[in-house]
């Protein structure tokens, strides 16, 4: 049973070690630089990526989704300081909405004091009562929207899409909001 078996062993002198080993890590994958740069993908590459693969990427988790893009994305850009500064201007104009109703209706009803018509005023009472029910929805919807999205607490105003002025502008042409030209 004992097989008898016969080791050899060669040795090298140092020079033709040099000639005869390849001393090199090419077969281990070490790349280089340049080698490595050529292999990463361009910027249009990468966008062609995305575009065939994003109905294969998540669309929520903390990596490899879209919301991580979109997160990683907007703090590169400084996201939150441009939607902040976009918030405190939709305040502003929500209230400059509010400050021009308000105008309308005080010049609605100093043409409609002129008349002396009394069904006149009581209808614009009736129909300044409804508008500022409606603006008090828009403010208090406005609010509930900031509150829920964490918002700065000064976005109490703002307003969705124009409504204000949509309102105005359904009270100019259904007759009774006048002033509307000015």
């Amino acid at each position: 049973m004992a097989e008898r078996l016969d080791l050899v062993k060669e040795i090298y002198n140092k020079a033709e070690y040099i000639k005869t080993i390849n001393t090199s890590f090419s077969e281990l994958g070490a790349i280089s630089i340049t080698e490595d740069q050529q292999l990463q993908p361009s910027v249009e590459e990468f966008f062609g990526l995305y575009n065939s693969l994003f109905y294969d990427i998540p669309a929520l988790g903390e990596t490899n989704s879209h919301q991580y893009l979109t997160l990683t994305s907007g703090e590169y850009i400084n996201f939150d300081e441009v939607n902040d500064e976009i918030q405190a201007l939709q305040a502003e104009i929500a209230q400059l909405r509010s400050d021009l109703l308000t105008a309308q209706m005080e010049n609605a009803r100093i043409e409609a004091s002129k008349t002396e018509d009394s069904a006149t005023n009581e209808a614009l009472l009736v129909f300044e009562r409804e508008l500022q029910a409606a603006n008090e929805n828009i403010i208090q919807t406005n609010t509930t929207l900031s509150e829920d999205t964490n918002t700065s607490t000064n976005s109490a105003g703002i307003s969705s899409g124009g409504s204000a002025t949509s309102v105005a502008s359904t009270a100019a042409s259904s007759g009774g909001g006048g002033g509307g030209g000015y």
